[in-house]
């Protein structure tokens, strides 16, 4: 008599690493000084230094997290800085 062939365990499953809440600041260049907050009661993103008292809010959906934040940040900076100097 044969014995059932029993099925093999799917493989576990891998955990996606926690991704960084604290940034280095684009005006101070502290290395850790942005930390980014999400309030999702009122859909708002914040990233704040606290060295140099910098802040820069944003909208967030459910999918943000807290390196969007710092990317539109970044993003936002480079367009003004890239405004002031097609204006000089």
């Amino acid at each position: 008599m044969g014995k059932r062939k029993s099925r093999a365990k799917p493989p576990p499953k891998k955990r996606m690493d926690k991704l960084d809440t604290v940034f280095s600041c684009p005006f101070c260049n502290h290395g850790s000084g942005v930390e980014c907050r999400i309030d999702m009661k009122n859909l708002i993103g914040e990233a704040s230094c606290r060295i140099c008292q910098e802040s820069f809010s944003t909208n967030v959906t459910a999918l943000t997290e807290p390196i969007d934040i710092y990317s539109e940040w970044i993003d936002e900076c480079e367009r003004v800085n890239n405004v002031e100097d097609d204006d000089a």
